[in-house]
């Protein structure tokens, strides 16, 4: 298992990890600040996407999706924060259960909220991949911190919060597409939502790989 190059000694990130730090944090927050509150006003015109009407209850799973996930997201920068890490590992520990807690809510709600889902067959495989990848990820974290194996546990969350950050890429993605289809207008809207949600994952789980290889010891 490869091991991410970080010390419990250093209590602050460097310059440029810092710059990155504060964009993650940042956008993860605004995101969750405008994807999360429509639903818990359960009504149906404030739905962030199409819900199924064949499915009474898809406003229900959506709200049950949403609500942990963007805690979840909002929670997730926090956790790489040497500072608070070292300093603090109580409160580190604390918010990490609650982190995976949401998760777990996250990704339970995910499922029947994909079933339902009127994006169709492709955006379905590409929302359970996630859930599937999600769920493991977070479990070989919380394992990994059970068993004392730190660095394993901090490569893990890295997976596992780049995963929960692909909610922010599939936003930003579908903005940038939807500023495409006024030019390419053979484009539609479906096509375009399904390309995002496979984007998001797949920049999530290359990015963070590539950040787990290029800071590990060697």
């Amino acid at each position: 298992m490869s091991t991410v190059r970080t010390s419990d000694q250093d209590h602050a990130l460097p310059l440029n990890l810092h710059i990155g730090w504060s964009f993650i944090a940042i956008s993860a927050i605004a995101i969750g600040l405008y994807a999360v509150p429509p639903y818990l006003t359960f009504s149906p015109q404030d739905s962030r996407i199409p819900l199924n009407q064949l499915f009474a209850s898809h406003l229900p799973w959506l709200f049950l999706h949403a609500l942990p996930s963007g805690i979840a997201l909002a929670i997730g920068p926090f956790q790489f924060l040497p500072a608070i890490r070292n300093r603090w590992p109580k409160a580190h520990r604390q918010l990490g259960r609650l982190y995976l807690l949401c998760v777990l809510a996250g990704s339970c709600a995910a499922i029947s909220a994909t079933v339902m889902t009127t994006a169709g067959f492709h955006a379905q495989v590409g929302f359970g991949l996630l859930v599937i990848c999600w769920l493991f990820s977070g479990w070989q974290a919380y394992r990994a911190a059970r068993q004392g194996r730190f660095r394993d546990h901090r490569v893990w969350m890295i997976r596992n919060y780049a995963l929960t950050f692909a909610a922010v890429l599939l936003r930003v993605y579908l903005l940038a597409g939807i500023g495409l289809m006024q030019f390419v207008p053979s484009i539609s809207f479906d096509e375009l939502y399904v390309a995002t949600i496979w984007g998001s994952i797949a920049t999530s789980v290359l990015v963070a790989d590539w950040f787990i290889v290029t800071r590990t010891e060697r």
